[in-house]
């Protein structure tokens, strides 16, 4: 099998539309089940808000569980998929640089791992603004 042959398998099945949705699915995942489980254990959703600062807590659980499952499905949907993934980036970002200062920590291995999920955000955060990106692009080509 030579390169051209490979690359044309890979396009055309990576190119599938249901890969495509997987793939959308698995960006938005944490956001799911994140949604989920607060609405589940909305004590422990107002807990988080408490735990981070933002009062008051209940409304802002609300806004983080409408957020989450709204903008994921807008996401999956492609109900303004751009819009949808623009929130999910800001809100990523915000959070991330909220809850995840390891610059503050002693060194150690908390500070390891908060240093690592920080950077993993940021990749979420990128994958995001691309997935607004295309979509952005798929509409003005008029391909949406």
């Amino acid at each position: 099998m030579n390169t051209g042959t490979i690359r044309d398998t890979l396009r055309s099945t990576i190119g599938l539309p249901a890969v495509r949705w997987v793939a959308l699915l698995g960006l938005c995942a944490a956001y799911l089940q994140g949604g989920i489980d607060k609405t589940f254990d909305f004590g422990g959703a107002i807990g988080e808000m408490t735990h981070f600062g933002l009062l008051p807590a209940a409304p802002f659980a609300v806004a983080v569980i409408v957020l989450e499952l709204g903008a994921s499905v807008m996401i999956l949907a492609g109900l303004h998929r751009w819009l949808g993934a623009l929130a999910l980036a800001v809100f990523t970002l915000l959070a991330t640089f909220l809850a995840l200062r390891f610059w503050t920590m002693p060194a150690g291995q908390d500070r390891f791992m908060a240093e690592n999920a920080f950077f993993e955000h940021l990749g979420l955060t990128g994958g995001f603004l691309l997935v607004a990106w295309e979509d952005l692009h798929q509409l003005a080509a008029g391909r949406r």
